[in-house]
């Protein structure tokens, strides 16, 4: 009896692998094209569960600002502390985050009116790459960065108009933003 049994087990063996390769067969047969050729993918469960609708585009959160105008501009968006050095074609060329100051510019459109090489700021830190654009009672505001590297948080209750980047982006700002250039601030 060993021998039929031995027997009957190598039949179903041969069945089973059978039916598994049946099964296979099937399930790549009903893949998506996406899956199917893709040597080595195998579909997932939350996969196949998922409707096929098309994912919702995520906006850019280093895209320039929509309503930050056409046009080679600098923009400082003030809520994201951030910069944006954008081109003729409105492609940014640079985007980088800033410290603002305490006396912050109005949203709208400036034009840089005057820029340094280097300076004391009037927090009392040498500074360089400096590139004014707004006066807001009598603080001017402006772009810089401090000649050691820091962007330490300013004090509140000063009245500077400092708004404090990296030296590399100071240089990229330096370079950039002429007597001139057009400042888009955005809230």
């Amino acid at each position: 009896m060993a021998r039929g049994s031995s027997g009957i087990v190598a039949g179903l063996t041969a069945a089973a692998v059978a039916a598994v390769a049946f099964l296979a067969y099937q399930a790549s047969a009903n893949a998506p094209a996406s899956v199917a050729s893709t040597p080595g993918k195998k579909p997932t469960a939350s996969a196949s569960a998922q409707p096929s609708a098309k994912p919702k585009p995520t906006a850019d959160p280093l895209a320039v600002p929509a309503a930050s105008g056409k046009g080679e501009r600098v923009v400082y968006a003030l809520a994201d502390r951030r910069v944006w050095l954008v081109g003729g074609d409105n492609e940014a060329i640079r985007t980088f985050t800033v410290m603002p100051s305490p006396v912050s510019p109005p949203p709208g459109v400036h034009k840089v009116t005057s820029r340094s090489g280097t300076v004391q700021g009037s927090d009392g830190v040498p500074i360089e790459h400096v590139v004014r654009f707004a006066n807001v009672d009598e603080v001017a505001i402006g772009f810089s960065a401090a000649q050691d590297g820091s962007m330490a948080t300013p004090d509140p209750t000063s009245k500077t108009g400092g708004v404090r980047m990296k030296r590399a982006d100071g240089k990229a700002m330096w370079t950039f933003a002429t007597v001139g250039a057009k400042v888009v601030v955005v809230p």
